[in-house]
């Protein structure tokens, strides 16, 4: 795979961040293929050469959008997220789900899963990037999560094996649909919390003490 091309200076730029912008709008509406560096030298309002500064190649240049993209995404499911306390934990489960399922069904993100997916042929270490910044990170941070609760005797069971079972209980079936389906298929607010209360609900029945 093509390294994550931005040179290290250049991450914060103004015009490094007009380069990301640009660059995103461009694969996530043409492809892979249909991405050149001229369109996205005119997009961001820089030289192409400029652009060749920040990134060396195309395939950088999208390593980094699939890259930054997947981590900015797992930021927000997984930073500042409350401690439980006292409270309900079905309802702080419930809470937890709702966000990851928002935000991983978000247009955009479903967009990126099918391009990277698309180009798997010709990327394949972009899927293992994919995967690790999105789901496996999920079940790692769940499962930091899980321990505590395990030990305070909220949950019981392996808390790696727990926390694979809850990301797919509340993930598969409404990411599949929309991967699928299009973005007409993300579930509607009402759909989306019925179907993390039935997640949550058999999730408790396998895992509660």
């Amino acid at each position: 795979m093509a390294e994550a091309g931005a040179r290290p200076w250049a991450r914060s730029d103004e015009k490094h961040q007009a380069i990301v912008r640009a660059a995103r709008e461009v694969f996530l509406d043409k492809g892979y293929l249909g991405t050149n560096m001229d369109l996205i030298a005119s997009r961001s309002g820089v030289s192409k050469q400029t652009v060749y500064t920040h990134f060396g190649s195309k395939e950088a240049l999208f390593v980094e959008i699939v890259g930054s993209m997947t981590g900015a995404a797992g930021d927000r499911v997984h930073h500042d997220r409350p401690e439980l306390g006292d409270g309900d934990l079905e309802a702080y489960l419930r809470a937890f789900a709702e966000r990851q399922l928002r935000i991983v069904t978000e247009p955009e993100l479903l967009r990126l899963r099918r391009l990277v997916i698309g180009e798997v042929g010709r990327f394949p270490e972009l899927a293992k990037v994919l995967y690790e910044r999105g789901p496996q990170r999920a079940i790692d941070e769940l499962t930091a999560m899980f321990e505590p609760l395990r030990e305070r005797g909220l949950l019981a069971g392996d808390p790696a094996a727990m926390a694979e079972w809850f990301n797919w209980l509340v993930m598969a079936a409404p990411l599949n649909r929309a991967m699928m389906l299009g973005d007409a298929a993300v579930p509607a607010d009402d759909d989306l919390r019925r179907h993390v209360a039935e997640a949550v609900r058999i999730f408790l029945a396998a895992f509660a003490p």
